[in-house]
């Protein structure tokens, strides 16, 4: 099959069918801009669409500090897509109307595919789908506060193989004017667990047939990407612990669609260079030397994945604590490696394994909203964002 040129989404159009999926602590400002630097190389725009971590709808609406630094948009974001989470309809909805009204997002996403525990043992994330009503009621909020900007859906398969929701979801989703819907091929109970099921990509694709369908899970290079969409037809893809510490991957996959072979293959050289700005990006971001530096300590053993480096340099760039630390550091790296080829690709992050998904007490018996569970629904409503 051809494979797709383009991708629309409402009144938005970028060149690259690629979307960096929300990841906490990951998709911040510094690293977003990183993506879209590398994603311009090969495209006419940024390479895709680029989304912020996850905030929540009540905290947006209290406008707490951090989650309106979340929000943060640089000049250069354009199209801006913030991804929204939240359990109640109407907090939901009163979120949107702010983003729409102060401008503050070009195109907004519904989280419903987060498995963390803090959020699922509230009704949160993946499970949330399940209580087919509440989901609608959700969903219908925010496209109608949103008006002319776009709302789209990114979900799991279900809660776990025997509680599936992601069809259901799908045509919902389509019928009440969601723009497009992202499906991760796992279930909340897998996390991130085995091999994410592409088939479930197409037959979602199969079911829902007015809005793109966009495919998540086991996007490790380009050919990953293209090999998703020739397998499942899906009219794009969402990109996330492929791009942890390889922000050009977003250079590949724009090359990838556009036809090109060209692949970015970073030297020690390369890499340093650009942990170096993204350290940079970091600490005007927090406006604090030591947070920023502290905040890209995480990234390290993804930037060096498959480099030779030894234990006691990983060890060192792992416990930086200012820019003249990591620079002396960094000065201190072999920059005549080349690019280690396949020990640098494929999977990267915590895989983890199958687990229980936490839920409230009674969450499986219907898929109604009864009283008891319906009281206990705004503790669901985080006030700490990007989790």
């Amino acid at each position: 099959m051809a494979l797709p040129s383009s991708l629309t989404i409402g009144n938005i159009t970028v060149d690259t069918p690629v979307v960096l999926a929300p990841m906490a602590g990951v998709t911040n400002l510094p690293f977003r801009l990183l993506c879209r630097e590398y994603g311009a190389l090969h495209s006419k725009d940024d390479g895709g669409l680029f989304v912020t971590e996850m905030v929540t709808s009540r905290a947006l609406v209290e406008r707490h500090p951090e989650t309106m630094r979340l929000i943060r948009k640089h000049p250069r974001e354009n199209p801006y897509s913030v991804q929204l989470y939240g359990v109640d309809p109407a907090t939901v909805r009163a979120a949107v109307k702010m983003l729409r009204e102060e401008e503050l997002a070009d195109h907004i996403d519904l989280n419903f595919g987060c498995p963390a525990p803090k959020v699922t043992r509230k009704g949160g994330g993946a499970v949330l789908p399940w209580k087919t009503e509440l989901f609608t009621q959700i969903i219908r909020g925010a496209v109608e506060a949103a008006e002319h900007i776009p709302v789209t859906v990114k979900t799991r398969m279900g809660i776990d193989r025997d509680h599936i929701t992601y069809l259901d979801a799908g045509r919902i989703a389509q019928e009440v004017g969601v723009k497009a819907i992202a499906l991760h091929g796992r279930t909340a109970s897998e996390h991130y667990s085995g091999n994410a099921h592409w088939d479930a990509i197409a037959a979602l694709k199969e079911a829902v047939t007015d809005i793109p369908v966009l495919g998540n899970g086991d996007i490790w290079c380009a050919e990953d990407a293209l090999e998703m969409v020739r397998q499942t037809g899906c009219d794009g893809v969402v990109v996330g612990r492929g791009c942890q510490g390889r922000p050009w991957l977003f250079a590949d996959l724009a090359a990838g669609f556009s036809g090109s072979d060209e692949r970015v293959r970073p030297t020690m050289s390369d890499v340093a260079a650009t942990v170096r700005r993204h350290a940079q990006l970091l600490v005007e971001f927090f406006e604090d030397e030591g947070r920023g530096v502290r905040d890209l300590r995480k990234h390290v053993s993804w930037y060096f994945k498959g480099y030779p480096l030894g234990g006691d340099m990983r060890h060192k760039l792992a416990t930086m604590e200012s820019l003249a630390d990591l620079d002396e550091k960094l000065a201190q790296l072999d920059h005549s490696v080349g690019y280690p080829g396949e020990a640098v690709e494929g999977p990267r992050g915590r895989a983890g394994h199958a687990k229980k998904v936490a839920m409230p007490d009674g969450w499986l018996n219907t898929r109604e909203i009864t009283p008891d569970i319906s009281k206990r629904l705004h503790e669901a409503e985080l006030a700490i964002s990007g989790g």
